[in-house]
C-alpha cells in the first residue's frame, strides 16, 4: 500500500475552476493511475482533502503507486510525493495510543432509505458506534468526555445525475487500539460510506510517550 500527497495549486484560477465539485476531484484520483485505466482494473483509492498552514492537500491512500505527473496536474508542481504505507502499517499493536483524522460521511438507514446525521451529537455517536468495529476505542477525559472533536463540517457538492449535497465532517482526536487488524483494515479500505469522493480515509500517528 502506497500513501500519496501533492498540495493543491488554488493561486492557478483555471485548474480551481476545474475543481468545483466532488466529480472533479475523484476524476483527478482516478487519472493518477492511468496503468489501471489502461487495464480496465480500477482498484479503491482512497482520498481526502486536507488543509495545513494555510494550504490544501490531496492525501490518497492506494494499492499501486499514481503517476507523479498526473498527480500534480492541478497540483503545485514538484510537490508531489509517494511512500510505501504498508511498514507504517505493520507496525501498529493493540493497546497503542495514538492522534487520528477521519474525514467521513456520518449516515444512517431507515426505511430502506440512507440518510445524513446533521447534528453534532449524532455525529460523534456515529463515530463512537464505528469505533469497535474499526479496531479502536476513544478513551474518554476525567470528566467523562470523550477525547476527540469535530473540527470541520461542509456540504460538498455532487453532480451524480443530479446536484446533491454530501455531509463532509472531520474528525481529530486521541484513540486507543483495541484490535490491530481491524484498525489497519480501516486505514487501507476506510470507514462509512462515500469513500469513492472523499470520505472515509483514516490516518493515525503514534502518541509520544
Amino acid at each position: 500500500m502506497y500513501l500519496s500527497r501533492v498540495e493543491i495549486d488554488d493561486s492557478n484560477r483555471q485548474k480551481i475552476r476545474n475543481l468545483s465539485h466532488l466529480g472533479a476531484y475523484h476524476n483527478w484520483v482516478e487519472s493518477s493511475f492511468p496503468d489501471e485505466i489502461a487495464k480496465s482494473e480500477r482498484l479503491r483509492h482512497l482520498w481526502r482533502i486536507d488543509r495545513l498552514h494555510g494550504k490544501r492537500y490531496l492525501l490518497i491512500v492506494s494499492q499501486e503507486k499514481p503517476k507523479l505527473d498526473e498527480l500534480e496536474r492541478y497540483g503545485v508542481a514538484g510537490t508531489g510525493m509517494t511512500k510505501d504505507y504498508q511498514p507504517f502499517v505493520d507496525r501498529i499493536r493493540e493497546g497503542e495510543m495514538m492522534r487520528f483524522r477521519l474525514v467521513a460521511n456520518p449516515t444512517y438507514r431507515t426505511d430502506g432509505k440512507v440518510y445524513p446525521h446533521i447534528t453534532v451529537d449524532q455525529q460523534k455517536r456515529w463515530l463512537l458506534a464505528k469505533a469497535a468495529m474499526a479496531g479502536f476505542e476513544v478513551p474518554s477525559t476525567s470528566d467523562g468526555s470523550n477525547q476527540f472533536e469535530i473540527v470541520n463540517r461542509q456540504w460538498p457538492v455532487l453532480y451524480h445525475g443530479c446536484r446533491v449535497r454530501l455531509s463532509r465532517v472531520a474528525f481529530e482526536g486521541q484513540l486507543r487500539v483495541t484490535d490491530a487488524d481491524r484498525l489497519k483494515k480501516a486505514l487501507i479500505h476506510g470507514i462509512g460510506r462515500e469513500k469513492a469522493y472523499g470520505m472515509g480515509m483514516l490516518t493515525v500517528i503514534p502518541v509520544r510517550k
